[in-house]
């Protein structure tokens, strides 16, 4: 059963319950109400019969004592108030049968009364002055009887109605007893409906929530709470168990996706260590020949251990991370031999901050970006080319700066440099370099350190171009290297 319809059974039935403790105790305490009030009617009209014949025999009296209209009208309204009374006693019956004669009776005196009251008026104005003396006292002593008979009907009222009275009280007891035994019932039930549903509803969420904290902290394998499936939580229990199947499964084509990608980078670096330029190799052994032919054996020796240098470290492992000043010296060996080649034309200025060279860079960093500085900045010019090596040490990272005076670079061959995941420009990889090596470096120093933005080129065409590299500091030590070049 769902939640929901549980609810919508639960919480009506409780309703229902409540209500019909409700209705019984009010069922009962209106018949009291209305028993009540009918005895108390009776024999209020019985005390108002009895007060209104004394109230007509002083208005009658005052009347016979002054005789005056006023006193005549106040007698005349008395009477009819105890006409309207007699009427309502009428009305109403006799709700007990042993009193039906007596109450009979009581209305005959009533009827008497008011007689008697007439012909005491009748006697007053057609016979002497003292011949309505007889009627008015046998009005008075009716107006006694009818006084004492109504208290004797109070009286019978009051005895039949009391046992009566009694059993209702005693019914009302009990059914106040089972009010209460019924609220305290409706309330334990409640408490336990209460309990069941929270329970139902707690429960699960906490299994959820700790396999959920489970596959948090790393562990897939946790398998998910079993929830019984006819509620929504059952729904919920099995979607999160194929959203955990889907999470490992995505895993696993992002691992294989790592892997391919892990062994594309193999393959490149293997393409890198073979790219040895044919060319350079060429001009180089052709620039030691002409020196061995025209200068002493001293510098043909230097060039010649320079070269052997270059090529030993090119032929390193290039999966495997060096320091920055290792960088640095191999750059200086690969200046040394491009100088033989251009002697006088280019100079190479260095300004470097001992303490930012312990950081652990990618193999081949510095040398692809010279080579480029070569081949595209300043090999067409005659003289005055200078390259500079800038590095500096900041609080949070190492600034390595390669700068030129060549001929600078337009902003699409720029940005399809920065950009190195989309193809390179057409025309820009004429000369000695492909510029595939330069793309290459500001990819693996992305991959190399998990961050994006951390080479920035400013050029413009006839005014140089400057390579800035930032290097963060976390790198001067070898745990933060990452896996893929320290295998």
């Amino acid at each position: 059963m769902n939640i929901r319809r549980m609810l919508f059974i639960v919480i009506p039935v409780l309703f229902i319950l409540n209500n019909a403790v409700a209705y019984f105790i009010f069922e009962s305490g209106r018949t009291v109400q209305q028993s009540y009030n009918v005895m108390l009617d009776r024999v209020l009209l019985y005390k108002q019969i009895a007060g209104q014949t004394q109230g007509n025999l002083r208005a009658l009296n005052v009347y016979l004592m002054d005789r005056t209209e006023n006193s005549r009208k106040a007698y005349i309204s008395q009477r009819d108030e105890l006409n309207l009374l007699r009427e309502s006693l009428s009305a109403q019956g006799t709700t007990i049968p042993t009193t039906d004669l007596t109450v009979r009776s009581y209305r005959n005196m009533i009827d008497t009364f008011i007689g008697q009251e007439a012909g005491v008026i009748d006697a007053l104005n057609s016979q002497g002055s003292l011949a309505y003396v007889a009627f008015y006292e046998e009005a008075e002593q009716t107006a006694a009887f009818i006084q004492t008979e109504g208290h004797h009907l109070i009286d019978l009222e009051l005895s039949y109605y009391q046992p009566f009275y009694r059993q209702i009280l005693i019914q009302t007891e009990v059914m106040n007893h089972w009010g209460v035994a019924i609220f305290i019932l409706n309330t334990l039930i409640s408490v336990l409906f209460a309990y069941w549903i929270s329970l139902g509803i707690t429960r699960p969420i906490k299994q959820l929530a700790l396999t959920a904290q489970q596959i948090s902290d790393g562990n897939l394998q946790a398998p998910p709470p079993q929830i019984s499936e006819n509620n929504e939580f059952g729904m919920l229990s099995k979607a999160f168990g194929r959203m955990q199947d889907n999470l490992k499964e995505l895993i696993m084509k992002e691992k294989e996706s790592l892997e391919k990608d892990k062994l594309v980078k193999e393959l490149e670096l293997e393409v890198l260590q073979n790219q040895i330029n044919p060319h350079f190799l060429f001009n180089s052994l052709n620039v030691i020949s002409k020196l061995a032919l025209l200068e002493g054996a001293e510098k043909t020796s230097d060039l010649t251990v320079s070269m052997s240098n270059l090529l030993r470290y090119n032929l390193r492992k290039l999966d495997r991370p060096v320091t920055l000043r290792d960088e640095v010296e191999h750059a200086k060996e690969y200046f040394t031999i491009q100088q033989a080649r251009f002697r006088d034309r280019i100079q190479f200025v260095t300004e470097i901050d001992e303490s930012g060279l312990d950081v652990y860079v990618p193999m081949l960093t510095l040398q692809p970006i010279l080579e480029n500085v070569f081949v595209h900045g300043i090999e067409g010019m005659e003289e005055g080319a200078e390259i500079k090596l800038v590095i500096a040490c900041e609080p949070d990272e190492v600034r390595v700066a390669i700068s030129d005076n060549g001929i600078g670079m337009s902003e699409a061959v720029r940005d399809s440099l920065l950009h190195f995941e989309s193809e390179p420009l057409l025309g820009q990889e004429k000369g000695q370099s492909t510029g595939l090596g330069t793309r290459n470096v500001f990819r693996r120093l992305e991959l190399f350190y998990g961050k994006k933005s951390l080479v920035d080129i400013h050029s413009e065409p006839g005014r140089g171009t400057t390579v800035l590299i930032r290097i963060p500091a976390a790198g001067k030590e070898d745990g933060d290297v990452s896996p893929t070049d320290r295998r």
